[in-house]
């Protein structure tokens, strides 16, 4: 009898399984659409690829060498060039006034500040619609810098700091001297190329 009983159970089953579904179903459930509904965008501009949906306060025309990065804390455009891996540009808009940032990066390499007189006398490039102090540096990368980071020797430092309609804007090359100094006139048309989205 019990031998019958799962016999008669599972030819149950069996029939209930053979069941067939309707071919339509009525889904009654609702969620919010995300940012994961939209549409891939063909040929996206690295903003788009790679901010949250905001946009860049600057935009240039990179060369077609460097790498784009996605942009992090204090760098709204953001490349890496060169054999090394390591040779890096990227634009900030930062606090200060020019010159205090000058000398910033200067003492990054253990140079001493520029006084005014210097200052006054530094080359000038276009950037932004405005002018920029053109900055050149190489040596030991890292040697005046707080933090107590490993210095680099062998490094160079070209870069362009503007004051554009009150905003201190920033391109800094930094990377092994070598790739730096093949990369100073490409960081020149960049910078002339460069503008604020307002």
């Amino acid at each position: 009898m019990k031998g019958f009983c799962i016999m008669t159970a599972g030819i149950c089953l069996i029939f209930t399984s053979c069941e067939e579904k309707p071919e339509r179903m009525t889904v009654d459930e609702t969620r919010e659409l995300t940012t994961k509904d939209t549409e891939p965008k063909l040929f996206a501009t690295s903003d788009e690829r790679f901010r949250d949906a905001k946009p860049s306060p600057v935009e240039g025309e990179a060369p077609e060498s460097w790498l784009v990065l996605p942009p992090a804390q204090f760098r709204e455009l953001n490349y890496r060039f060169g054999e090394s891996g390591i040779s890096e540009v990227y634009v900030s808009i930062l606090a200060g006034g020019v010159l205090e940032n000058v000398n910033r990066w200067l003492k990054q390499f253990g140079e001493d500040p520029l006084d005014d007189e210097e200052f006054t006398a530094m080359e000038t490039v276009p950037i932004a619609g405005a002018r920029g102090v053109w900055v050149e540096a190489e040596g030991e990368y890292g040697a005046g810098m707080m933090g107590g980071g490993d210095s680099k020797p062998g490094y160079g430092l070209a870069g362009v700091i503007a004051d554009v309609d009150g905003k201190i804007v920033t391109i800094k090359m930094i990377g092994p001297k070598e790739e730096v100094n093949g990369e100073k006139q490409a960081l020149k048309a960049f910078a002339a190329s460069l503008k604020l989205v307002k």
